[in-house]
């Protein structure tokens, strides 16, 4: 299977509010129930090791609705870490569920700006979090925006993406036509099966960027983490 190059609908202008809302729940079902947050919290484990830690600091790209945001705050709260939370999106009307779907949950804050550029000084976040984002872009994008991102984390970046392959492609497919009839999610989920990459194009993408030693892992159901540590810079 070819990786795609086709822009999904939520990349596209002109989406209703409403189609976009219920494309986000169905978004957080899934990243729910096939592993997404969890990638991601397993990723920064990686991350830290067995480093003992008081509080932590996470600026969250391409937040969608913020769901892996409170997954990180569950699960720092379990662990009696005090976390720092900042989910930034580039599109309003998301930006601003995500801020509704966050307001009660702590040390949360959620702002609408450019993942590429985002409005902070360099070192301002001990993670930098992409979870499921990095397939939107083009190879070169995503080794500049990896770069980016290692200038604002002073210890590491935690990626959680797909992996492209025929199962996850149909098996996405059957389920999404079983669970919802948004059309923004029957078309994006599979396309974002073909727009991601395999495990060994993960592995070539986080050797080009070059930014620090990476510790790459699968999760099930067809997801890959990694964790990629900056020198524990502070």
């Amino acid at each position: 299977m070819k990786r795609s190059y086709e822009k999904e609908m939520m990349d596209l202008m002109g989406n209703s509010p409403e189609l976009l809302a219920d494309d986000l729940r169905n978004l957080r079902m899934l990243n729910r129930y096939l592993s997404g947050s969890r990638s991601v919290t397993l990723g920064l484990q990686r991350a830290l090791g067995r480093e003992p830690l008081k509080h932590v600091s996470v600026l969250d790209v391409g937040t969608g609705s913020a769901d892996i945001p409170a997954a990180i705050f569950a699960w720092a709260k379990r662990r009696n870490v005090k976390a720092k939370i900042v989910g930034v999106d580039s599109e309003a009307v998301t930006a601003r569920i995500a801020a509704n779907q966050t307001q009660q949950l702590g040390d949360i804050k959620i702002i609408q700006g450019d993942a590429g550029a985002p409005p902070f000084l360099p070192g301002s976040f001990d993670f930098v979090v992409a979870s499921q984002f990095l397939h939107h872009f083009s190879e070169a994008k995503i080794v500049d925006l990896l770069r980016q991102w290692a200038k604002l984390a002073r210890r590491g970046i935690v990626i959680s993406d797909l992996v492209r392959h025929p199962v996850a492609y149909h098996g996405i497919r059957l389920l999404t036509k079983l669970t919802t009839r948004n059309i923004m999610t029957l078309i994006d989920a599979p396309l974002s099966v073909r727009r991601a990459f395999t495990f060994r194009e993960w592995r070539e993408l986080l050797r080009q960027a070059d930014i620090g030693p990476v510790e790459m892992f699968s999760v099930f159901p067809y997801r890959i983490a990694a964790a990629i540590r900056l020198g524990g810079r502070r």
